[in-house]
C-alpha cells in the first residue's frame, strides 16, 4: 500500500491494490510522524471508506522539511570530481564518517507526480538527480520510503562548493511521489532496482539502471546525522543521493520529461520548465 496526498479531497488516502481509501479529515503526515512509528501505523490504520482513485499530490504536509544526502554512491563521487574545480572535497567527503547533509526544501514548495520541475535560466548544465528518499518520524525512526528527483545545476555547484544552495534550492528543485510506501512493507531497502529515463519531443535521449545495493552509507546513519543537533517535531523526508549521473553532453530541456522509478516504491514523473514559471502553491 501507499500514503498519497490527494489533490482533490479527501486530503489523504491510504492506495491499495482495491483501491484508495479515505483517512479522515484530520489526518496529517506530520501528526502521524510526530511520535514513533507505532503512532504512524495506527493512524495508517485509520483508513476507512472507499473513494474514488484521487490524483496524487506532493506526499508532504507544507510546514514539514526535505533535507538531502551527497555523495553517498561512488557513481556520485565520480560525478563531482569531474565537475568541480575543487575536487578534492568531494573525494573527502565519501570516504568520511560524517555524511554530507544539506537543507533541500520546505514542504508547500515540493513538486508532486504528474507537475513541473525547474531548471534555472543562468545555468548550462543541469541534471535530475533520482535518489530514494527516507520519511522519519519525529523520534527519528524510518517510518516509510518515497521517491525523490534533487534536481540540480552542476555547472553552478561545479563553479564553487559554496554555491551549492544555489545549485540545489530554487523554484521546482524538489519532487517526491507519487505517494510512500510504509516501511514495513520493504523487506530490504538496500537491494531496491531504481531507473531512470528523460523523454525529449517523445524520444528517450537518456536512461540509466541502479540498485540502493550501490548505497555506500547506511539509511539508518544518515538520518541520525540530521537529527543529532536538529528537532523535527513533524517529522522529516532525508533523501540518500543519487548513483545516475549524466555526462557532461547532457543537460535539462524545457519540454524534457523524467521519469523515475524504484521498485516496491513507485514511479514519478514530471515535465521540465524553466524556474522563473513556476509558482507554489
Amino acid at each position: 500500500m501507499h500514503l498519497v496526498r490527494s489533490a482533490q479531497s479527501p486530503v489523504w488516502v491510504v492506495r491499495a491494490e482495491d483501491g484508495d481509501r479515505a483517512l479522515p479529515e484530520s489526518f496529517s503526515l506530520g501528526e502521524a510522524l510526530s511520535s514513533d512509528l507505532t503512532h504512524f501505523r495506527d493512524r495508517l490504520a485509520q483508513a476507512s471508506d472507499p473513494v474514488a482513485t484521487v490524483t496524487p499530490a506532493a506526499p508532504i504536509d507544507g510546514d514539514m522539511e526535505v533535507w538531502a544526502a551527497g555523495v553517498t554512491y561512488r557513481r556520485s563521487r565520480e560525478a563531482r570530481v569531474e565537475e568541480s574545480t575543487e575536487p578534492d572535497i568531494y573525494e573527502r567527503v565519501y570516504d568520511a564518517e560524517r555524511p554530507e547533509l544539506f537543507f533541500k526544501s520546505v514542504g508547500w514548495r515540493v513538486r508532486g507526480h504528474g507537475q513541473s520541475i525547474g531548471i534555472r535560466e543562468d545555468s548550462t548544465w543541469d541534471v535530475p538527480e533520482p535518489e530514494l528518499a527516507v520519511v522519519v518520524t519525529a523520534g527519528g525512526e524510518i517510518a516509510g520510503y518515497t521517491v525523490c528527483d534533487d534536481v540540480s545545476s552542476r555547472s553552478i555547484e561545479g563553479d564553487n562548493p559554496l554555491y551549492l544552495p544555489q545549485a540545489k534550492m530554487f523554484a521546482g528543485a524538489t519532487a517526491l511521489g507519487p505517494g510512500i510506501r510504509p516501511a514495513w512493507e520493504v523487506p530490504d531497502p538496500y537491494d531496491l532496482a531504481m531507473s531512470v529515463t528523460i523523454t525529449r519531443d517523445g524520444q528517450v535521449i537518456w536512461s540509466d539502471e541502479a540498485s540502493t545495493s550501490q548505497l555506500h552509507r547506511r539509511l539508518d546513519d544518515l538520518v541520525s546525522y540530521l537529527y543529532k543537533a536538529e528537532f523535527f517535531p513533524r517529522g522529516a523526508v532525508l533523501s540518500t543521493g543519487t548513483c545516475m549521473v549524466p555526462g557532461s553532453d547532457f543537460t535539462l530541456r524545457p519540454g524534457d520529461v523524467v521519469e523515475i522509478t524504484i521498485d516496491g516504491v513507485g514511479t514519478l514523473a514530471n515535465e521540465v520548465r524553466p524556474a522563473r514559471e513556476i509558482r507554489t502553491p
